[in-house]
């Protein structure tokens, strides 16, 4: 990402990602499905982790993938985080991202790495792309 997103100071990551979502919105004009976001505190370095890998697989979506719907869910358990974000965008052939794209999810692969989680990504051509982080307790 070109800039440095951060929570900031006080707030926790349910209201971070519904604020974020809701401006995301309205600017990019792309709708977005909450499925689930955790009612429980989270860890604010794991938050960080989520809230930058959000903002940067939004950019991703609006960029390239012309999608027209995302959905996002972010949940917490037991075993620990999970964090779903899918577009019904053009999609992509996985060992053949744009340069651009590129550096954007190896971002997003570290964000999760630095807090000890694994993201994947899959994307089908013509058929979306589907990111999927866990960060295990």
């Amino acid at each position: 990402m070109s800039e440095e997103v951060r929570l900031r100071k006080g707030e926790g990551l349910t209201q971070a990602l519904e604020d974020y979502l809701a401006d995301w919105t309205e600017r990019s004009g792309i709708v977005v499905e909450t499925w689930a976001l955790p009612a429980e505190t989270v860890p604010r370095r794991l938050a960080q982790a989520v809230f930058a890998t959000v903002a940067e697989a939004l950019t991703n979506v609006e960029r390239h993938s012309g999608a027209t719907h995302v959905s996002i869910a972010v949940t917490l358990g037991r075993s620990g985080l999970r964090l779903t974000v899918s577009d019904d965008g053009a999609g992509f052939e996985l060992d053949r991202p744009s340069r651009i794209a590129g550096k954007g999810l190896a971002a997003m692969r570290a964000h999760f790495a630095e807090v000890g989680g694994t993201l994947r990504i899959n994307s089908v051509p013509g058929g979306g792309t589907t990111i999927t982080g866990v960060i295990p307790a």
